[in-house]
């Protein structure tokens, strides 16, 4: 079994910063990508930020230069630094890992349960 468990959502103002956690546990035999995907109410999940195992990012043109991404592949750990916060950004956001079990088994996604960010603006 494997889990995804996410941290460091909350309620900030407009121009403050957040830092996001998520950590995959369990049966993991490699991950290749991990990264945040937000939803907002009424609107289509959508990608945040990535990054490679080799530590290769890719964002979403609306958060370039105010949010980070980084991992530790020692802990199977990936955050998101986001900073300048603004009211648009107010969404859920899921982490996911693109993980396989073990030698042999295809690498698949794996979500975790949502942490809820609030910026008021």
């Amino acid at each position: 079994q494997v889990q995804l468990v996410e941290s460091g959502g909350g309620l900030v103002q407009a121009g403050g910063s957040l830092r996001l956690s998520c950590a995959a546990s369990g049966s993991i035999f490699s991950i290749n990508a991990m990264g945040w995907y937000r939803q907002a109410p009424g609107k289509q999940r959508e990608l945040v930020a990535a990054i490679t195992s080799g530590g290769s990012t890719n964002y979403a043109d609306s958060v370039k230069g105010r949010f980070t991404i980084s991992r530790d592949n020692a802990k199977n750990t990936v955050y998101l630094q986001m900073n300048s916060l603004k009211a648009g950004d107010t969404a859920v956001y899921y982490c996911y890992a693109d993980l396989k079990r073990d030698w042999d088994q295809p690498f698949l996604d794996y979500w975790g349960q949502g942490t809820q960010v609030t910026v008021s603006s």
